[in-house]
């Protein structure tokens, strides 16, 4: 069924329903260039993905801000974006690399390898950082990504604060592109896809 996007709803999710969010961001995920370079085998990731992102979901529940779109009449989440605000320290996530081991299994070394590629390339200004921006694949080309990004712009613009993203496909490096982000550099993982780090400056 489809559904217009002035019938969905965009909210804060309080209180966070961690078991839905890392659902719905590992449905969306989980085949990207990225999910398919840490596991060529698709049943692998299928089975793997909730774990793995379960860790940033419960993180972003924790000390991030999370935004969700839901359809109005079902209440069930169509797309959901993962805020950390970094302007300020944060504690890292609690038992991180335990937990990644055991979600990434015979990927461990690709995921170690991911995160120390995303924290080269980091910048240390203080910014906004957008982790996830996930909308189920039946429900993407509607403006629900669109909708989420300019939610939290607003907020960022009326404060001054810029932003900061991985985009990891063409797709959405051509979104973030249409929403103010530049491109700062090309992240290259080992015989892996391009990430393009993208950075938004605040618009009076």
């Amino acid at each position: 069924m489809t559904y217009a996007i002035q019938e969905l709803v965009i909210r804060d999710v309080a209180p966070v329903d961690t078991d839905e969010i890392t659902e719905l961001v590992a449905d969306a995920m989980r085949d990207g260039p990225v999910a398919r370079w840490l596991h060529a085998d698709p049943g692998v990731r299928r089975r793997e993905a909730p774990a793995y992102f379960s860790i940033f979901v419960e993180y972003a529940a924790q000390h991030g801000e999370v935004y969700a779109i839901a359809d109005a009449q079902s209440g069930r989440l169509s797309g959901v974006a993962l805020w950390f605000p970094l302007t300020s320290l944060i504690p890292p996530p609690v038992d991180y690399e335990r937990r990644l081991k055991e979600a990434a299994g015979d990927a461990f070394d690709r995921a170690c390898q991911l995160d120390a590629a995303i924290e080269e390339h980091h910048p240390l200004e203080p910014h906004h950082y957008l982790a996830f921006l996930a909308v189920r694949p039946e429900e993407q080309n509607r403006g629900i990504g669109s909708a989420l990004l300019e939610r939290h712009h607003a907020r960022l613009d009326a404060a001054g604060i810029p932003a900061y993203l991985e985009a990891n496909d063409t797709r959405n490096r051509d979104l973030y592109l249409r929403h103010g982000y530049r491109i700062q550099s090309v992240i290259e993982l080992p015989d892996g896809p391009p990430l393009w780090t993208m950075w938004r400056a605040p618009m009076a």
